[in-house]
């Protein structure tokens, strides 16, 4: 329940603080005092967005705060879920600066504006004429019947078994793309990869095959310099073997003579045993030198194939044609396991629908069996608001399409004459109807839905005598369950709170303020009395104040 309520600098008001009570607390004021200014302050801290014109002066801070006791309203997973303290005394903070930042605090703890706002619409429901236009929309709809149903814990089941259903949905249609594509491009793929694996590219050395390529190719030019150079080793006389033989012979007696040239002896010595070694190394390559036409065509082909497989992947390594091949063999290897996966995507999606279905069933159910009691209870207290001949037909009808609340189709249809055709409320009933349903139905959801406060602004508009008896008899009882306001500008209403506010303004020095004073027992009396007959207080509406308040 709001307990205390802090406003500085804003509007009319300058400073304001004000204590309420548990039960139903009535707000008066004449039109114009003020009261619109409380209730957009509460709004402020409560998560709206600033009107930067209603700062009563820009060159101040803007501070309202509103205290909260939240013991027995199971708030604490809110707390938790966004690493706050919870505190069974919650004190929520706004404050605009005068650069124009805003900023909100919880409990001291600086928050997001979406934050507070999320809590505020769980600590207080701010219920004013124009709001009663929401009681057309189907989400509202669903929400009365879902309270009265104690459907929450099923429908939030249901959201998340929707969200797991749309999610593999995702992947099932991703997988069923993933496959046509691959269908479509398998041809061609597997043609790639079949012209790979022919090449036998894990055999092929392309270096060596270019070294056996360009020997088979000029073999006979190979063979006639080899010859040739065999010629000059081995000719007799003039050969290079003959005259190092000449050499070596020459130095060994020169040796002999003197050691200086003995060195020069064994270096001579040393080329005549690596010329032999060269002399029979080009012998043997003589001998493996042989004309092949078809090898050096089998290479010939090899290599042409390559190098069209470099143009054609746009590589130039055999390895990188190598890699390819893997690849190509891994997306064949992935379409052949799509089905595998699409098949085990498809038996966990329809388990899934067999929950949702289930869960659907289930909330479809308990809706069904609330609807008679909800149409006896919101007719029996239209009744007492004056419009005995108020019906209600509320049709629920589980359809083939997944919803966010559920299958549900809904038809929340109206007639307030005997005789008329029911309709759906946006056309069937008139904004003072409105505002008397709206009524009824928060007095039915006060008694399922665990929510602190409730504020009426004004909902009595159009109503007099006897309903207001009955409107002000209806927030009472809700006060059993909750916390109420009304805003008001009926006496029979005000004199049924418990508690009993004035919004009034005055003029101190050169300015006009916004005040808020909880009357006693003789300021309700003159105020009601005001109320009932005007400025001019006279016995007779003095009389009926004190018997309105008894």
């Amino acid at each position: 329940m709001l307990s205390e309520l802090s406003i500085k600098n804003y509007a009319l008001i300058e400073t304001l603080q004000v204590q309420f009570e548990s039960g139903f607390t009535s707000i008066t004021g004449e039109t114009g005092a003020g009261k619109s200014v409380l209730l957009g302050g509460l709004a402020l801290v409560l998560g709206k967005r600033v009107d930067f014109s209603n700062i009563n002066d820009a060159s101040k801070k803007c501070i309202i705060e509103a205290s909260f006791n939240i013991e027995n309203f199971n708030l604490n997973q809110f707390f938790e879920d966004n690493d706050l303290d919870f505190d069974s005394h919650t004190i929520l903070r706004r404050e605009v600066l005068p650069s124009g930042k805003s900023r909100a605090f919880i409990n001291d703890s600086p928050v997001n504006l979406s934050v507070l706002a999320n809590l505020g619409e769980q600590l207080i429901d701010i219920h004013s004429q124009q709001q009663t236009q929401e009681l057309t929309s189907d989400d509202f709809q669903f929400q009365i019947i879902d309270a009265l149903a104690n459907n929450r814990t099923t429908v939030l089941d249901y959201q998340q078994l929707l969200k797991s259903y749309k999610t593999t949905q995702k992947q099932l249609n991703d997988l069923k793309a993933s496959k046509l594509k691959s269908e479509k491009d398998q041809d061609y793929q597997s043609f790639l990869l079949n012209e790979l694996i022919e090449a036998k590219l894990h055999t092929i050395h392309l270096e060596a095959l270019e070294i056996e390529y360009n020997t088979l190719n000029n073999v006979e030019l190979i063979q006639s310099e080899l010859t040739l150079a065999n010629q000059l080793i081995s000719t007799e006389d003039l050969g290079v073997a003959s005259n190092l033989r000449t050499l070596k012979q020459l130095f060994y007696k020169l040796a002999d003579i003197s050691s200086n040239y003995q060195a020069l002896s064994d270096r001579i010595q040393s080329v005549a045993i690596e010329l032999d070694d060269v002399f029979s190394d080009i012998e043997t390559e003589q001998s493996k030198i042989e004309v092949n036409p078809s090898r050096l065509s089998e290479i010939d082909l090899i290599l042409q194939n390559v190098h069209n497989l470099f143009a054609k992947h746009s590589v130039n390594s055999v390895e990188a044609l190598i890699d390819i091949e893997a690849h190509l063999a891994s997306q064949l290897d992935t379409l052949a396991s799509l089905d595998d996966a699409i098949a085990t995507i498809e038996k966990t999606l329809e388990s899934i629908v067999k929950q949702l279905d289930g869960c659907a069933k289930k909330i479809h159910k308990q809706r069904l069996q609330v609807l008679p009691d909800l149409i006896k209870q919101l007719e029996t207290i239209l009744t007492d608001l004056g419009m005995p001949n108020a019906r209600f037909k509320l049709l629920l009808n589980l359809s083939d399409t997944y919803l966010y609340n559920g299958k549900d189709h809904l038809k929340f249809l109206f007639t307030a004459n005997k005789g008329a055709s029911f309709l759906p409320l946006k056309k069937a009933a008139s904004g003072g109807e409105l505002s008397r349903i709206m009524l009824a139905i928060k007095s039915v959801l006060s008694k399922y839905q665990q929510l602190p406060t409730i504020m009426f602004d004004e909902i009595d508009t159009g109503v007099s005598g006897e309903i207001a008896h009955k409107m002000g008899d209806i927030m009472e009882q809700m006060s059993a369950y909750m916390q109420v306001f009304s805003i008001t500008h009926l006496p029979q209403i005000a004199a049924k709170g418990q508690s009993h506010f004035k919004v009034f303004k005055q003029d101190i020095k050169d300015s006009t303020v916004t005040s808020l004073k909880k009357l006693s027992k003789e300021e309700r009396v003159e105020e009601i009395a005001q109320m009932l007959g005007g400025k001019e207080l006279s016995a007779s509406a003095i009389a009926h104040a004190n018997q309105l308040l008894n």
